[in-house]
């Protein structure tokens, strides 16, 4: 759907009045907001919190949002550009520098475009009003009569006033409104187009463009020995077999914290292995392993959590019930972390590509026992990221080991082993739903109940939770998980189902205890509540004798969705669809979070009755995240995230035991090659005078449930427990026949 000018510039201008009070080179006046600010600007006002326009015209924008691979970079320019009425080209940008850039929590959940996005709207179309109602009265012309144009005022005698010559290098010194404004619009040139993404060429050329491939004058290189497993204690050490090594710079010890610096990252390498050959290790065995997991979660105490509880006088002719899970997935980051740390002159200065600067930096600061206010992030992409990986695990290792070399950058290289086995892991999860249906075999009634450990332990400011603070001979014991707020940011994501149900109980059954690590990762519950819910749709439209799209429909009075459905479904070729022998369609909704953007996502797949191996030919993919910023980035992240879904949901599973995580190695967590991405078309639908809605996390939770129909359609075997592994739809086969 193409955009209009009109349209685009009723999103990227108001109308309204702003009392100016304009006086640059005095004392800033406050002006409180009328109205509630939007996205992060609440808490930012500051105008100069989000831009710079030095004297030369030169426009940086500033954000605390990091770019992770999804394009966000790109996107806030193209914002920013239209609503100042600057080229895109030029802008500088400097993201996630906790020296720098505005405070606005972690880079996750799909929340940068409501967040960042409409913060450098506003504060774009502010800044272009207040430069406006500048030029207006330093030329005495009106202020109808003026219009902007690449960071200049145009003056009715064809004169032009440059942005930087208006503000002559002065900061702007004001508090934004959330006001409309009273200035003619600027034409839209960008929100919209699919720019070309700022980070891809590097990526692409083989040039430097991650964290990894920095190497600052001076540079150190460091390692650290984790211990073999949670708790796990270091009782003996003899550094001498390790001092003497080539290179070999010193080695550190605190407590169980145990780490070489050298010269060389070679040299590094070698040294380390000598550590772990001089350690000796106390550890503590017993906790289940992959295969008991499920059974240990409905085991173990837990807080139960009831989300919603809405009774219905309706009657049940016929109650369905159904268990689905998921085991413990990794994030698979294909570059190990890596941080950069710097101690000099009482300051720490760490480069870093976690996803949580800010509270990462406070997490460090505390672990240091020092000010925060001497701690700096600075962020730096890494290859691969997908929620609370090891970034800030690696940023807290560079802290400690450059406060025992100060002076001197201190590189610290987790290995693919580190990676695999420490980093924190996404929760395994039980989901047992029941539905009661009349007897047109419609829903009257819903129950969800589902297990799940922690899907946060992000640093959050607390030192416990950043892995070598517990080793410590001081140490940071891991505070208790928290519950993240209910009903969308934890286990619970996506567990109350889209549909109009009357009667519905879901409820969360927390366990704060787990046997390895886990924290958060991409999409957190959604991906299987979503799963659940999409699956047990299929089954009970089965049960009714409807196709699976006509059941969710009748279900499902929400628009936005039922468009969706209905464009997707088309565009797959639903209605027109001639099944063959092993194969079979399948289908999937959700709208992430229930107030992000919908996703529906169409599979055809080919499942083998010999062999078990499913093979996906094709995907189609509909969604709708609101106006839509760079159209070609949000087909990126739908393709993205439709292609790790299926990864997880055809390979991926942890193999751990007694605390120890087993699969250290590509060769033990196989993931989705590139020989087995099937063609994938995604259909974006624009609103481009709405709200902006995050859309990087959409399609996970569809995915595995589009699969699974998509199996049962091709073979006649409902598959409920993640991954679909050849064995497993071997055994399933088997069962169903016998």
């Amino acid at each position: 759907m193409s955009l209009s000018v009109v349209s685009r510039r009723a999103l990227l201008a108001g109308g309204g009045g702003l009392a100016l009070g304009f006086a640059l080179g005095g004392a800033a006046r406050a002006v409180e907001p009328d109205r509630p600010l939007p996205g992060s600007l609440a808490n930012n006002p500051e105008l100069d919190a989000w831009m710079r326009i030095d004297a030369d015209g030169a426009v940086t924008l500033l954000t605390g949002k990091v770019e992770l691979g999804q394009g966000v970079l790109t996107a806030l320019t193209q914002i920013l550009a239209d609503a100042l009425d600057v080229a895109i080209e030029p802008i500088r940008v400097i993201s996630g520098d906790t020296g720098q850039s505005p405070k606005e929590g972690p880079t996750a959940g799909s929340m940068s475009m409501p967040y960042a996005g409409a913060a450098v709207r506003q504060a774009g179309i502010e800044t272009r009003a207040l430069l406006l109602k500048l030029a207006a009265s330093r030329a005495g012309a009106p202020l109808s009569a003026l219009r902007t144009r690449d960071g200049a005022v145009l003056l009715p005698d064809g004169g032009r006033l440059p942005y930087g010559e208006l503000l002559a290098g002065q900061a702007l010194r004001r508090r934004a409104t959330g006001l409309p404004q009273d200035v003619p619009p600027a034409e839209s040139r960008h929100v919209g187009t699919a720019t070309p993404r700022r980070d891809l060429p590097a990526k692409i050329t083989g040039a430097p463009a991650f964290l990894h491939d920095d190497r600052p004058p001076g540079l150190v290189h460091a390692r650290v020995l984790r211990p073999p497993s949670i708790g796990a204690q270091l009782v003996g050490f003899d550094p001498a077999s390790v001092e003497v090594l080539a290179g070999v710079i010193m080695v550190v010890r605190d407590g169980s914290f145990l780490a070489v610096i050298a010269e060389k990252e070679h040299q590094a390498i070698l040294a380390h292995e000598a550590l772990r050959q001089a350690a000796r290790w106390r550890e503590i065995s017993g906790g289940p392993n992959q295969d008991t997991i499920q059974a240990w979660l409905k085991a173990r105490p837990s807080e139960e959590i009831r989300i919603v509880d809405r009774p219905t006088a309706a009657s049940s002719v016929r109650i369905v019930e159904a268990a689905y899970s998921r085991p413990m997935l990794m994030h698979g980051a294909i570059g190990p972390s890596v941080a950069i740390g710097l101690f000099e002159a009482g300051r720490y200065v760490i480069h870093t590509h976690s996803q949580s600067v800010f509270e990462t930096a406070a997490a460090i600061a505390q672990m240091l026992a020092v000010d925060p206010g001497s701690v700096r992030l600075i962020h730096r992409p890494g290859s691969g990221c997908y929620g609370h990986n090891g970034a800030d695990d690696a940023a807290a290792d560079a802290a400690l080991l450059a406060r025992a070399l100060p002076g001197r950058p201190v590189r610290v290289q987790w290995s693919r082993e580190d990676e695999h086995g420490c980093e924190p892991l996404g929760s395994a999860m039980h989901v047992e739903l029941a539905a009661g249906v009349d007897a047109r075999g419609d829903i009257v009634d819903w129950r969800c109940d589902l297990w799940s450990m922690a899907h946060s332990t992000r640093p959050g400011g607390q030192a416990g939770n950043l892995l070598p603070a517990p080793c410590l001979a001081q140490p940071f014991p891991a505070p208790p998980p928290r519950v993240i707020p209910a009903p969308n940011y934890g286990p619970d994501r996506n567990a109350i189902p889209l549909y109009d149900l009357p009667g519905q109980r879901v409820t969360t059954h927390f366990i704060r205890e787990s046997p390895v690590r886990v924290s958060s990762l991409r999409s957190l519950g959604a991906f299987a509540n979503v799963f659940a819910i999409e699956s047990l749709m299929d089954e009970l439209a089965l049960g009714a004798g409807a196709d699976p799209l006509a059941y969710r429909l009748r279900h499902l009075s929400h628009p936005r969705a039922t468009e969706l459905l209905l464009r997707t479904a088309e565009a797959f070729g639903w209605s027109a669809y001639r099944k063959a022998p092993g194969r079979g369609r399948g289908l999937a909704f959700a709208r992430y979070k229930n107030l992000a953007a919908y996703c529906v996502v169409c599979l055809e797949v080919e499942v083998s009755t010999e062999t078990g191996v499913v093979r996906v030919l094709r995907a189609t993919a509909g969604v709708d995240s609101g106006a839509v910023v760079n159209p070609d980035g949000l087909r990126n992240q739908i393709e993205g995230g439709l292609i790790q879904a299926l990864s997880w949901s055809l390979k991926e599973e942890v193999v751990f035991a007694d605390g120890k995580v087993l699969s250290t190695s590509w060769g033990d967590y196989p993931i989705l090659t590139f020989s087995e991405v099937p063609p994938i078309e995604v259909l974006v639908i624009d609103r481009p005078d709405t709200p902006l809605l995050g859309a990087g996390e959409t399609a996970q939770g569809p995915t595995p449930a589009a699969l699974a129909n998509a199996v049962f359609d091709a073979i006649g075997v409902r598959m409920r427990h993640l991954p679909l592994k050849p064995q497993s739809v071997l055994e399933a086969i088997a069962s169903a026949a016998g």
